[in-house]
């Protein structure tokens, strides 16, 4: 399981007093809804449209629709079910955009109307992440966080193509998971691991390309795109305004790029750098945790590379012998991202001091609890398929295709960024497409986005998952006058609800149309203009 751009919401703190839920707050488990799927041909290998491609318009039986609000259909396992304010309904997309004529997919909608209907603005969409996370299953579940947005906005989830009740793809089943996260070694050490590695990856998408094959070569994160412009339209919006976090930041910078007449007020918080091919990314999130972890170690009165040091060793003993917790095992991967999952947000910290207290004691149930949470695990050995929806949109999107050779060079270097994950994930280069059924459309997305209005890019020091670096180089990529970055000193996987100065700033900016200075720094929970 990779460590790839997850969800800004994945707060777990109380998780082991509380006890594990299907997917916490992240990556919520739900219910497929329909599906354009075949079964037992393998898909031919086809290209995915270009991003600067023109598509034909849209027929009027599309344009035309008006959605059919209606109570919400039941969550997935361990979700609470949305309030009676909470209303749902689908919408018809192209399943190709280039043959808008042709079959069609439905998108899931949750809707909440603003509490004001005097100074209503329009609609907020929301995309949490991922790329899979489920829009439907999620708003809900934070709707206090944003409710001051609630009053003058009908906030607006959705699960993209691909996830969950939008025709979510799927690739195997809780058998195969779970043969796999104990059986697979994610840093191989010899022929025979990295053979079984490369063979595990293999047949995770060959059974995606079974059970979901028509539908793989259409979701790119254009195609999304190209739907939220028709959401948009069907919602009766002039413009489309958007909260976008982690990968969602990258919709929303193709969004700008792609529209750039239709961005109204458009937020990205955590950042996806969009001139970073899978490769950048693998050295970008390399720091950005290895940041995190030292700072989490400072914290802790640790000298940052004594303690890299020492969770490293620990990895290396359970690489060897894993741990036994019930009639499973931690295995250094798990281990791994339950280490991962807690530096998502501060105030998860206390977790991992006590997770790494019980391991280096003998005992790994804290951090394999944490390691389920993070891989939509339920008690009951149920996975969602968030994974499967993320890899099926990150290898439509990326034509970067690093080999096990290639992998294996970039493990120096990686490894000297951070003992701790660079081994890891330079082998998730090679693990992650390389033996995808389809084409990647591009090598990096494009954002350039002239003439549209002033888009917020809100990047945070300390996060690991999207370091800041991101979203210097999306504000640049938008170009001058469009991408305004604002700056939050802090750690933690998104700004928005954890720093009360860049949540004043965004709600600023959405509520009143406020475009705070270019370089505005949010330290302490007070604002500094920039330069």
């Amino acid at each position: 399981m990779s460590i790839r751009i997850r969800v800004a919401v994945l707060a777990v703190t109380g998780l082991l007093v509380a006890g594990c839920t299907s997917a916490g707050g992240g990556a919520p488990a739900a219910t497929p809804g329909p599906r354009t799927t075949t079964t037992d041909a393998e898909p031919s290998v086809t290209a995915a449209p270009s991003a600067t491609a023109t598509t034909p318009p849209l027929p009027a039986s599309l344009t035309g629709q008006r959605p059919v609000w209606k109570a919400c259909p039941a969550p997935g396992p361990g979700r609470a079910e949305p309030g009676a304010n909470w209303r749902c309904a689908n919408v018809k997309v192209p399943l190709d955009h280039a043959k808008p004529a042709g079959a069609t997919i439905p998108i899931a909608l949750i809707r909440k109307e603003a509490d004001r209907k005097a100074g209503r603005i329009g609609s907020l969409l929301f995309n949490f992440g991922g790329p899979g996370a489920s829009g439907v299953d999620i708003l809900p579940q934070v709707e206090e966080d944003y409710g001051k947005l609630a009053e003058r906005y009908d906030l607006v989830g959705f699960d993209p193509r691909g996830v969950s009740r939008s025709s979510g793809v799927v690739c195997r089943t809780d058998a195969e998971q779970a043969a796999a996260e104990a059986t697979v070694d994610l840093t191989p050490d010899s022929a025979a691991e990295e053979a079984a590695y490369l063979k595990d990856n293999a047949a995770f998408a060959a059974g995606c390309a079974r059970r979901s094959g028509t539908l793989l070569p259409h979701t790119t994160t254009t195609e999304t795109a190209r739907d939220l412009d028709l959401i948009r339209r069907v919602l009766g919006d002039d413009k489309l305004h958007y909260f976008g976090i982690s990968y969602g930041t990258q919709l929303g910078g193709t969004y700008a790029h792609l529209f750039p007449k239709n961005v109204g007020r458009l937020v990205l918080d955590a950042v996806v750098d969009p001139t970073a091919d899978s490769v950048g990314h693998a050295r970008h999130q390399t720091i950005g945790f290895q940041r995190a972890l030292g700072n989490y170690l400072k914290s802790t009165g640790q000298d940052p590379e004594d303690g890299t040091e020492r969770i490293a060793r620990l990895l290396r003993k359970l690489d060897r012998a894993p741990l036994t917790v019930g009639e499973r095992k931690l295995t250094e991967g798990l281990a791994l991202t339950g280490i991962a999952v807690t530096l998502y947000g501060q105030s998860n910290w206390p977790l991992l001091t006590a997770a790494l207290a019980e391991a280096e004691k003998g005992r790994g149930g804290a951090l394999l609890e944490l390691a389920d949470y993070y891989n939509d695990r339920d008690e009951n050995g149920h996975y969602a398929t968030q994974t499967h929806s993320q890899r099926a949109i990150s290898c439509a999107d990326s034509s970067t295709r690093p080999t096990a050779a290639e992998a294996k060079a970039l493990i120096p270097e990686l490894r000297r960024l951070s003992p701790v994950f660079g081994e890891f994930l330079a082998w998730d280069t090679a693990g992650w497409c390389a033996e995808w059924p389809v084409k990647g459309e591009r090598a990096t997305p494009e954002a350039s986005a002239p003439g549209a209005a002033p888009v917020l890019v809100v990047g945070t020091t300390g996060d690991p998952a999207t370091p800041y670096e991101g979203a210097e180089r999306m504000a640049k990529e938008l170009g001058d006058g469009v991408g305004v970055l604002v700056t939050n000193e802090g750690e933690g996987h998104g700004a928005y609800g954890t720093s009360s100065c860049a949540t004043a700033t965004i709600d600023a900016y959405l509520l009143d149309g406020k475009v705070p200075a270019y370089g505005t720094t949010c330290s302490s929970g007070a604002a500094r203009s920039g330069a």
